[in-house]
């Protein structure tokens, strides 16, 4: 690659730890500073000093910048590496608020800046292998996506609750697989482990083009689930990004002979196909996304507009639940 971006990290933890990682090992990129006030938790730093905050990063001279702490400082760290003129990679959610974040993406555009969210789902290998079968329309029409994001409650969160944390994932996700916005949502909520932020979520919507959504993201299971359902005309897609995996459940094509069956003019079940493609670390993926655009080249990088956007979702999903009474039947 022809050019060589000085890169710097700010936050060193469960999350920044596997961006220093990849930095280190990505073509055109050399990682020149690492900031955090800290320190270096997990040991990533090796050779490189750990210094104490955003403006000592910035004073070392870098190109880009990867934000990777608690959402609440998100806001405060872009708009500074926005006025030095650094491209940025904040972690998702863009921000802790929708007011902070248009903040963030009108500063980005009025210098000119690339600003991306790390929306990291985007790139797991079984949901580009999704996608790319859609565009070639293997589904046919889409009927229908449903999500379940379940699992323990990861002790590392304490900012924001599970809408922000992890529904953030499916929503981006399925616009982008849809390749359609939301138009509306609605939701509950449940307060279950004692803490001010919510812990369950059940969302429903629709997008532009009339597809059905359906989220269910949890902190309090003991299993754990990342799968997305796409139903169509011809079938369904199922998507497990935890391992992943794609398989297609076609419809059936042979005729049915029992007659209290036949009567049924749904589908039936056919062919089961699970397919083999290269699975690429998606957080490698990402960052490769994050510097082609930085470097004027065709990418895929999550802007911070669709990061915004995608805010603006969860935040309509968590004041319906906050505002919605009970049904009486």
């Amino acid at each position: 690659m022809a050019a060589t971006l000085r890169a710097g990290l700010l936050g060193v933890g469960m999350m920044g730890r596997h961006h220093a990682r990849v930095l280190r090992e990505l073509d055109g990129v050399e990682l020149v500073a690492i900031a955090d006030p800290g320190g270096d938790p997990h040991g990533v730093a090796g050779d490189l000093e750990i210094l104490p905050d955003i403006d000592a990063l910035i004073d070392v001279g870098i190109d880009v910048a990867v934000v990777a702490v608690p959402t609440r400082y998100h806001e405060d760290a872009a708009l500074k590496l926005a006025e030095a003129g650094v491209h940025t990679l904040v972690e998702k959610p863009i921000a802790h608020t929708i007011e902070a974040g248009q903040r963030m993406v009108d500063a980005f555009a009025e210098k000119g800046l690339v600003g991306a969210v790390g929306h990291i789902e985007r790139f797991n290998p079984a949901l580009q292998e999704l996608r790319r079968r859609l565009a070639a329309g293997e589904l046919g029409a889409v009927y229908q996506i449903q999500t379940r994001r379940q699992g323990p409650f990861p002790s590392r969160i304490s900012d924001v609750g599970v809408a922000k944390d992890l529904a953030s994932h499916d929503i981006d996700l399925t616009a982008w697989v849809a390749q359609s916005d939301y138009t509306a949502v609605f939701a509950q909520t449940t307060f279950k482990s004692g803490r001010d932020h919510e812990d369950m979520i059940a969302i429903t919507g629709r997008l532009e083009s009339g597809v059905i959504v359906n989220h269910l993201v949890n902190w309090l299971s003991p299993m754990k689930e990342r799968v997305t359902v796409v139903t169509g005309e011809k079938g369904a897609f199922v998507a497990d990004t935890a391992t992943g995996d794609l398989t297609f459940h076609a419809n059936g094509t042979i005729p049915l002979e029992w007659e209290s069956v036949s009567v049924f003019r749904g589908v039936s079940e056919g062919d089961v196909t699970r397919f083999a493609f290269p699975k690429r670390e998606p957080l490698r993926v990402e960052h490769e996304a994050f510097r082609d655009a930085v470097l004027g080249l065709p990418s895929d990088v999550v802007t911070m507009e669709q990061g915004l956007r995608t805010l603006v979702v969860v935040e309509a999903a968590l004041d319906s639940a906050r505002s919605v009474g009970a049904l009486s039947v």
